[in-house]
């Protein structure tokens, strides 16, 4: 498997090249696999910021306890939950599934989708924002892995001040909460980090047969 070879070669990156700039063809590539992620009931109920304006990554680094790596890497990417409109956002994929779809097969779908949001309705409010926060994880993992697979560096990162991240980038306004970020680009050839042992739980340990 090139996966396992890929998962063996990255790591969180500490230090990069801010020298060294993501191929927009690669960028989309991140993007794509982004957008193929799982999520609960395929809602993609989140959005994802890809910052590159210098001025902004400044900011953002200062609600991120100075670390380099926020204004070093070429691309800052920010993971946002919804905070509300979670209807709307239903309402949005179901009309999405309807394309193409028989008329027939419609009201089917649409029941479907009113089961969804009233399953999501039943939440109380921090469950439901705990649920939302968790869709992004899985989005943050194709991230990770899609660009390992295109020898790019990556970091996620929860160090940082969400509720700041939300007024620099006007995300309340628009119903969203910054949840976790990443960036990525290319290690810097003096980043220790590299060259630590990749140490994990061995197979016997964490796995256990039934």
């Amino acid at each position: 498997m090139n996966l396992i070879n890929t998962l063996n070669w990255r790591y969180a990156t500490k230090k990069f090249d801010p020298t060294k700039k993501i191929d927009p063809t690669h960028l989309e590539l991140l993007k794509e696999a982004v957008r193929l992620s799982v999520s609960s009931y395929g809602l993609q109920l989140y959005k994802v910021l890809i910052i590159e304006d210098p001025k902004v990554k400044e900011s953002l680094r200062e609600a991120s306890w100075d670390q380099s790596q926020i204004t070093d890497a070429s691309h800052l990417f920010v993971f946002c939950s919804y905070n509300r409109n979670f209807n709307e956002g239903v309402d949005s994929y179901i009309n999405l599934l309807q394309e193409g779809v028989d008329e027939s097969k419609k009201p089917g779908i649409q029941a479907y989708g009113q089961s969804i949001k009233e399953n999501i309705d039943s939440m109380e409010e921090s469950e439901k924002q705990a649920w939302s926060e968790k869709q992004v994880y899985l989005a943050m993992n194709n991230l990770l892995i899609a660009a390992g697979e295109l020898k790019l560096d990556a970091c996620p990162m929860e160090g940082f001040e969400p509720d700041k991240y939300d007024e620099i980038l006007g995300l309340n306004e628009q119903g969203f909460h910054a949840v976790l970020v990443a960036p990525v680009g290319f290690r810097a050839a003096d980043d220790l980090a590299q060259f630590r042992k990749k140490v994990r739980r061995s197979t016997e340990e964490l796995f256990e047969l039934i």
